[in-house]
């Protein structure tokens, strides 16, 4: 949970926002003025500050630049009324992380505001490599073996360069720690980092998202918006499942990397960015060339500086340093003085085919030691915990069941024609798998997302995009 500051002088809309905000659990904090304001980001060390622009005494876009001059990484959402629209696009351009028009949507608010938290975790949580002291408060790269031992080399010789960066391995790997680390290690580490999704955002609002849109470019365009390019400027922009991203903006994208110039959606105004591009996916980008999914120049832009992170089955050998790593890691958190793991137990991990790399270790070791409430962990436990992870056995196929997709795909067949042939389909299939699972469980995002093996931001963006009832 965060520390918000929200700073506007409407007693109102400061209530408002203190039980907007203390429901999901965060400490909030309240200022008048510009000036309280001030005071109290230096004093107080807020995670996000939520800021209208017109506010008594200083400014708010005053206040916004003051803050950045002190406080370059510290995110703030900016509020508007319609009057004050073209000062809340100023304070964007100056590196505000968003803005709302009075009154904002609550749902949207909170989106804002969990999406600018989770930059704050990315930008503040240290990442230490296995050779450092690792602290409570830092996350670590750890390994051993020779394919660590070449990341770990990788990371330090272009972590201080601007060289684009494609990170690139299976899902629960630890690319995001990878990108972590040389954001970190960089020098732009000063200055912002902004993370995209590119899976977890429809592809209608992708290319809005990242390079901004002109007030009319397209329906329900009301207002100027400023994209991701424009806001991280001067800093790093992490593309997350760059591999997912739909033809359309790749070209975009190409253009961002080889003239390091854009344009908003519905703008003629040529924009520079300067900034730093990381990139991470699982997917075999190869494969997609050959299909046609991905762009063949857009790759060799993207792979100026490649680091590939093997799967856990590799480099099993790394298992009992991870595993150290992960006890120590939750025993402050479950107050376990001296968490143990049994000889036979680390063999069961060893044994492990970990699917889930890292990440489905990490969660394994976790539940272990939920389970066993500090007693020593045994090899039953370690089964457990990983029983308590796996979908439920698959019904086998009945009789008749490719008989009846057959029907469908043919159906389908008969009735498009054309480009949009395969997309229709896919979104057909799509919808149905989704709606299917939200059922089975209950209307649960969190079992939902675990069941499909996505991400649940992937599976929020999916429910919007069919337009599913959870």
């Amino acid at each position: 949970m965060g520390r918000i500051l929200v700073v506007d002088d409407d007693p109102h809309v400061l209530a408002a926002f203190e039980r907007l905000l203390a429901a999901p659990g965060h400490a909030v904090r309240a200022a008048a003025t510009g000036e309280s304001a001030l005071s109290a980001v230096a004093a107080e060390k807020p995670d996000l500050v939520i800021m209208d622009v017109r506010l008594p005494g200083i400014s708010g876009l005053d206040t916004f630049r003051q803050i950045k001059k002190s406080n370059p990484r510290l995110p703030v959402i900016i509020m508007t009324g319609y009057a004050t629209t073209d000062a809340a696009i100023e304070a964007m351009k100056l590196g505000a992380f968003d803005y709302h028009v009075k009154p904002p949507e609550p749902e949207e608010m909170l989106r804002s505001v969990e999406a600018a938290l989770e930059c704050v975790r990315l930008m503040g949580r240290p990442v230490a490599l296995d050779s450092e002291a690792v602290s409570p408060a830092s996350d670590a790269i750890v390994g051993q073996t020779r394919s660590m031992q070449q990341v770990y080399k990788a990371i330090g010789r272009v972590a201080e360069t601007d060289a684009t960066v494609l990170i690139r391995g299976e899902t629960g790997t630890g690319k995001e720690l990878v990108a972590r680390a040389i954001y970190q290690h960089s020098l732009r580490a000063n200055a912002p980092l902004i993370v995209v999704n590119c899976a977890a955002i429809p592809e209608t609002l992708l290319e809005s998202e990242l390079f901004g849109h002109e007030r009319g470019a397209f329906t329900g365009a009301q207002n100027r918006r400023i994209g991701k390019f424009e806001q991280a400027d001067g800093g790093t922009v992490f593309l997350d499942e760059i591999g997912d991203v739909p033809l359309g903006v790749q070209a975009k994208l190409l253009r961002v990397l080889q003239e390091r110039t854009f344009e908003r959606i519905g703008g003629n105004e040529i924009l520079h960015a300067d900034v730093r591009v990381l990139a991470a996916t699982n997917r075999d980008l190869e494969d997609a060339m050959a299909r046609g999914r991905f762009r063949e120049d857009l790759y060799h832009r993207l792979k100026v500086f490649t680091i590939d992170l093997a799967p856990l089955r590799e480099r099993t050998e790394d298992i009992p340093r991870l595993a150290a790593y992960f006890l120590q890691k939750f025993a402050q958190e479950l107050k376990i003085d001296k968490p143990l793991l049994t000889a036979a137990a680390m063999d069961a991990l060893r044994q492990g085919q970990w699917p889930g790399n890292v990440r489905e270790l990490e969660h394994c070791i976790h539940r272990a030691m939920i389970l066993t409430k500090g007693y020593p962990i045994q090899p039953d436990d370690v089964h457990r915990a990983l029983e308590m992870d796996s979908p439920a056995p698959a019904r086998p196929p009945a009789a008749g069941d490719s008989d009846r997709l057959s029907e469908i795909v043919q159906n389908h067949l008969r009735s498009h024609f054309g480009e949009n042939t395969h997309s229709d389909f896919m979104d057909l299939v799509e919808k149905a798998l989704l709606a299917e699972a939200l059922r089975m469980d209950n209307g649960n995002q969190t079992h939902t997302a675990r069941r499909l093996g996505i991400a649940r931001p992937t599976l929020k963006a999916k429910i919007d995009k069919h337009n599913l009832s959870p």
